[in-house]
């Protein structure tokens, strides 16, 4: 749908332009929005290489692993059907450590790798588990303490105090994620007790 979405957008920009005379405006707004693609690209690319590599020495300081550690009860409570020592546990705390920490496209692979172990977990294959719906809301909502992508696109944009959202930034997500999980839990129970599983 948002496909046919975009295509119609694209066709009926290109044919007013055409009926008014104005394609060049039309390849103008192309060739900048490539151009300007590039540059918040590069951008992006020398803030995430500064994040990942204080991660790394953060890493090979401990830093991460007593965050982890420090995450560990809490993931317990938001995913009691994953085995205490499960490699999936492990995967969700470093999903959620990399999150809050607001390396997004480190999370990523860290979420997907998580993602396919509780499905390993799952005795229906064709239906999501409550831990995989848990684990989908939490990385939708997206607990940041740290949100490195945003500092960087308003360092690229010339911003005079690129790191002023980071307290609105951790209300606003603190307060989505709180929302999510709650909203989780609710509907959770809910099914459970429509199919007669209890409370």
């Amino acid at each position: 749908m948002i496909n046919a979405i975009w295509v119609f957008m694209i066709f009926a920009g290109v044919v007013v332009a055409a009926l008014n005379g104005r394609m060049e405006l039309v390849t103008n707004a192309v060739l900048n929005g490539a151009k300007q693609g590039v540059v918040v690209c590069l951008g992006l690319l020398s803030i995430m290489v500064f994040w990942l590599g204080l991660m790394k020495i953060a890493e090979a300081a401990g830093l991460v692993q007593s965050f982890a550690k420090v995450l560990y009860p809490l993931a317990r409570f938001l995913y009691p059907s994953v085995p205490k020592d499960h490699p999936a546990m492990g995967s969700i705390v470093a999903n959620m450590s990399a999150n809050m920490l607001g390396l997004g496209n480190a999370a990523t692979p860290l979420g997907l790798k998580a993602m396919r172990e509780l499905q390993d977990l799952n005795p229906d294959k064709e239906k999501a588990s409550d831990a995989m719906c848990t684990l989908l809301a939490i990385n939708t909502s997206g607990l940041t303490i740290i949100p490195a992508t945003v500092i960087g696109l308003r360092l690229q944009y010339g911003s005079t105090n690129p790191t002023e959202i980071v307290v609105s930034t951790l209300m606003a997500t603190l307060l989505a994620t709180t929302t999510a999980v709650l909203l989780d839990r609710y509907y959770r129970s809910r099914e459970r007790k429509r199919w007669g599983g209890g409370p």
